[in-house]
């Protein structure tokens, strides 16, 4: 009345292939390695030493890992030994969690992104991607960082000005004890040292050698002895931390101590439900057909500063930038419109008033300089009174990055009497307005292209172009915080992540044209 069962007894085939379905994602993974050129891995083993595990074996290990899930170095280790599927890629072979965090981590840093621009190079020959329209998008991932040791960078210039205070006021008061004594003021004025404005940690230690000088002359001096032991014990190490802190923070607002290259941002996944900033990184992604076409990962909170540097990153891996960007109001910033239209690179980008423009309520407002009316000829703006603002004068701003944007400053002569001027400024005297003819210039541009009919069907499109990308990412497949630390080696584990995406992306791709034949 039983089926047969026994443990003892040997079957065959014993070849693992045969109990792998023909059209598994794990055959499209160890095709897709296979596909690469040896000598790719060659940067990532100098020689010497006993020898390693096959770098295509490990990879393809780890990207089918990362497409179930699995991305603790432990758990991957324990499915090699366990999973049919990853004993089949291993060949058998088990290799334990240290070799493969060490190879994701470390093995693999000169290797990934060559690794990823080749597969995304067979991807592009088999017509899965045309590398025409490029969807740019970013979201927020939490690092693996304690969410409550932070250092602020406000905060550290704060302490640091106080910290100087204090040793001002111990230099003066050294300097007016030194005046009491006849004859033994050296002349040397330490209140210059202790300026607020150029008091560093060397000049610091200087002064506490001439200090010391003095206290060997004169040993007894009590005052000048408690004055060295603060400064050596407590003034002098908390500089050289306030200096160490703001070396750190850079030009950030902030960075976690567990993880000093995280920064702390506003993310949507909110624990404590009350809008409290956790320290993460930015992780920016251009996709095409929802394949992921370029990455990159970056320290600041705000979208509009990092095009730039990813467009450059995109650009070294691929050799080129992208024919059309196409990117939300959060890239719509002078300096990246200016930077596309330098490149040769078609911009389907809003900019933060793009939809606003479009409502009643902007097109009646009469202080916008939208609906006012200027002359290219004459140089002026006439307002919705009729009044014409004359030019006056220009004016230059640098931003963070270091680009320069013109401003030229219009002014009226008479505002005083129009009835139109209380809905216009709340200004005293006559409107002035500031404008930056490059970026006015730009966003009608924009504005042209966005309204065109191939514009409006690709910015409709990127709804469902990186979004969908995200949410498989942080919701299907559960990544939602980083489980290394450091910039270069988070940078990997995007990369890890995108490469097994691509690779699962293309299973579907796949499955469904099989569905499709069929019918």
């Amino acid at each position: 009345m039983y089926i047969q069962y026994t443990m003892d007894q040997l079957c065959l085939p014993m070849d693992l292939e045969e109990d792998i379905p023909v059209n598994h994602l794990v055959r499209v993974v160890n095709t897709a390695v296979n596909r690469l050129d040896d000598v790719i891995f060659d940067a990532a083993y100098p020689g010497g030493g006993r020898d390693s595990y096959h770098p295509k074996m490990l990879t393809k290990v780890i990207i089918y890992a990362y497409t179930q899930r699995i991305y603790s170095s432990r758990q991957i280790a324990k499915a090699v030994r366990e999973n049919i599927m990853f004993m089949w890629l291993a060949g058998r072979q088990r290799p334990d969690f240290r070799t493969i965090n060490r190879f994701r981590s470390e093995r693999m840093r000169e290797v990934l992104e060559t690794v990823f621009t080749a597969v995304l190079q067979f991807l592009a020959e088999e017509n899965y991607v045309q590398l025409e329209h490029y969807f740019v998008d970013g979201t927020k991932i939490e690092a693996n960082a304690n969410r409550y040791t932070f250092v602020w960078g406000k905060a550290v210039v704060k302490h640091k000005s106080r910290l100087q205070e204090k040793v001002q006021t111990l230099f003066a008061a050294i300097e007016e004890a030194e005046k009491q004594e006849e004859g033994t003021h050296s002349g040397k004025d330490l209140l210059e040292l202790g300026e607020s404005s150029s008091l560093t940690r060397e000049k610091l230690e200087q002064a506490v050698q001439q200090l010391e000088e003095r206290l060997q002359e004169k040993p007894k001096n009590k005052p000048l002895k408690k004055a060295v032991r603060t400064l050596r014990k407590d003034l002098l190490p908390r500089l050289q931390k306030y200096e160490t802190q703001q070396a750190i923070v850079g030009t950030r607002n902030s960075y976690s101590k567990t993880d000093p290259d995280a920064t702390f941002m506003r993310m949507k996944e909110d624990h404590m439900r009350n809008g409290q900033l956790k320290p993460g990184y930015n992780v920016q992604i251009g996709t095409e057909n929802q394949f992921i076409i370029g990455y990159s990962l970056h320290q600041r909170p705000t979208d509009t500063r990092c095009l730039i540097p990813h467009l450059e990153k995109v650009e070294s891996q691929l050799g080129k930038l992208p024919k059309t960007v196409i990117a939300d109001a959060g890239y719509g910033g002078e300096e990246n419109y200016a930077y596309l239209e330098q490149h040769q690179v078609k911009a389907i980008v809003k900019y933060s008033t793009y939809h606003r423009e479009k409502s009643k309520a902007w097109q009646r407002d009469i202080s916008k300089i939208d609906n006012w009316t200027y002359n290219s000829e004459q140089d002026t703006w006439t307002c919705a009174a009729g009044q014409t603002l004359h030019f006056g004068r220009e004016s230059k701003e640098k931003t963070e990055s270091g680009y320069e944007i013109e401003y030229r400053h219009y002014r009226s002569t008479g505002c005083e009497g129009c009835p139109l001027k209380p809905q216009c400024t709340k200004a005293q005297g006559n409107r002035e307005i500031k404008v930056s003819m490059k970026y006015w210039r730009l966003k009608n541009q924009a504005r042209q292209k966005l309204r065109s009919e191939e514009g409006y069907a690709l910015a409709v499109r990127r709804m469902i172009e990186p979004e969908p990308v995200f949410g498989a990412l942080k919701n299907n497949r559960g990544f939602r915080r980083f489980l290394l630390r450091g910039l270069p080696k988070v940078s990997l584990e995007v990369g890890w992540l995108c490469l097994a995406h691509n690779l699962l992306k293309k299973a579907t791709v796949d499955a469904k044209n099989r569905g499709a034949k069929r019918e």
